[in-house]
């Protein structure tokens, strides 16, 4: 898993790489969690992300919780694959996905 992160304006951008799974997803959340709490909007683009588990799904879900109050987040550049988990936990009802 690679993670490059960018800032403007009080908005975090999270570019994520590779897999986000059960071994990364806690190494992910760590290193988002600082960034995350000075940010106003958090968008996280997943142009690079090729697989998501359970414990990518609850990062998010994490995430999205402490976004709510600010301006929320994003989630953008979804693959099919990743999409198709989305639709089949429901998370495509709760997430802001573009």
């Amino acid at each position: 898993m690679k993670i490059n992160t960018e800032t403007d304006n009080g908005v975090l951008t999270v570019y994520m790489e590779g897999k986000l799974d059960t071994g990364t997803a806690p190494q992910a959340e760590a290193e988002i969690e600082a960034d995350v709490k000075t940010a106003r909007k958090l968008v996280l683009d997943f142009k690079d992300l090729n697989y998501l588990s359970s414990a990518g799904l609850r990062m998010i879900l994490m995430l999205n919780k402490k976004m709510q109050g600010k301006d929320g987040m994003t989630v953008r550049n979804v693959n099919d694959s990743i999409m198709e988990i989305f639709d089949m936990t429901g998370f495509n009802s709760i997430l802001q996905i573009e």
